[in-house]
């Protein structure tokens, strides 16, 4: 079980020192952790938001202050699940930060370990408007207890350069050997075999059921595939965050890559005509949770993380997030919230995000499961095929 601290005062002096000293270790945690100087703001109203990168929205944190009095600051967790879990469970996250933002399938674990704390969604008016198959996501819940709430959703597939490529509709140009070098993966096992898992149950009609949840056997014949072309010289390399996956395509190191939709976005920004596959295998789908640390609870935190809950739903985050990478929130107060301020938000392209993450979830999807029944068999395949 996890030693926490039992006076609250106490408790939050010396989690102010870790994030401190989380800010000015940065670079040796593998990970963008320097703090805005709100983190160390008035008791009671902080919230430390360990996140996946792309959650971040910069400067515009501030605006929590403005609606709820939350003094947010936000530490990139580096969306990798087994150190996120570890360090939650056994490791010092749990005196640090207050609610993660991890994609789906961990809960359970957490739960189990008391890394986690349920949520009470009473508290959380405006949870009423979050979409009801979002809500439906099985992996939110265990022994009836909600312990995740559906924060940001989205489904992923294959970024490439339409100039070279033209249109590119499915995960076979990963593995096209006319690419040799020029296509690249995710390192994590999270993304990379559930794409691949999806290439060979749906255009090689490999026998695969669940391309989240593989069998030992199905994880055997998905791994080996990766690993024999890895040898073979397929891939340019395996990318690892949000910063390398941006990076090979404004090199234009790679043609095509399996990644995430905010990569495309960059990419188009820095005036590169990249796209977004729709792939005939489907997309993946996921969701990035809301998860309440037991910690926070134990520093007197809960009602503030509520409070952060409901603000995330309150249409600022999600219109913004939106607009900056692609992602949505599953709830319709986004484009409530930018026609109402469609003088400092482009309501309109809300509206056009939304309906585009509503129409992918309408089509053909395979779940992303960070936590699938044989997920410590992935991790040693994983370290296999690096090590290949």
């Amino acid at each position: 079980m996890i030693r926490r601290p039992t006076n609250h005062l106490l408790s939050n002096m010396n989690r102010r020192k870790m994030l401190k000293l989380s800010g000015a270790t940065a670079a040796g945690l593998g990970a963008n952790m320097m703090m805005p100087n709100s983190a160390y703001a008035a008791d009671g109203g902080d919230i430390a938001f360990w996140g996946t990168g792309t959650l971040d929205i910069g400067d515009m944190w501030d605006q929590a202050n403005k609606d709820a009095g939350l003094n947010v600051s936000f530490i990139d967790n580096g969306n990798d699940p087994g150190p996120i879990v570890a360090r939650l469970v056994a490791g010092n996250a749990n005196a640090i930060y207050d609610v993660s933002g991890l994609q789906g399938g961990a809960e359970r674990e957490l739960a189990q370990q008391g890394a986690i704390a349920p949520w009470d969604v009473s508290k959380i008016p405006n949870y009423d408007k979050v979409w009801q198959w979002a809500k439906d996501i099985p992996f939110l819940y265990n022994e009836g207890k909600q312990y995740g709430l559906p924060g940001v959703v989205n489904a992923d597939s294959i970024i490439y350069r339409k100039d070279k490529l033209g249109i590119v509709d499915s995960y076979g140009v990963i593995f096209d050997k006319k690419l040799k070098g020029r296509v690249a993966m995710e390192d994590a096992w999270i993304n990379s075999a559930i794409f691949t898992a999806m290439y060979l149950k749906e255009s090689e009609n490999a026998d695969i059921k669940e391309p989240g949840n593989l069998s030992e056997s199905e994880l055997g014949l998905v791994m080996e595939f990766l690993i024999k072309h890895k040898v073979d010289g397929q891939f340019r390399t395996f990318w690892n965050g949000w910063e390398q996956g941006v990076q090979l395509i404004a090199d234009e190191e790679v043609d095509a890559m399996t990644g995430w939709e905010p990569i495309v976005l960059e990419g188009q920004k820095r005036g590169l005509d990249v796209a977004y596959a729709e792939p005939i295998e489907g997309y993946e789908g996921w969701g990035n949770n809301l998860l309440l640390h037991s910690g926070a609870v134990e520093r007197g935190l809960s009602d503030a993380a509520h409070e952060f809950a409901n603000w995330i739903y309150g249409g600022f985050y999600g219109a913004q997030l939106s607009l900056s990478r692609g992602y949505v929130v599953p709830s319709d107060l986004n484009v409530e919230y930018a026609k109402a301020h469609s003088d400092i938000i482009n309501a309109d392209k809300v509206a056009e995000v939304t309906e585009h993450v509503r129409n992918k979830f309408s089509g053909k999807i395979y779940w992303q499961n960070t936590r699938p029944d044989n997920f410590q068999l992935y991790e040693q395949w994983w370290q296999r095929l690096r090590n290949a």
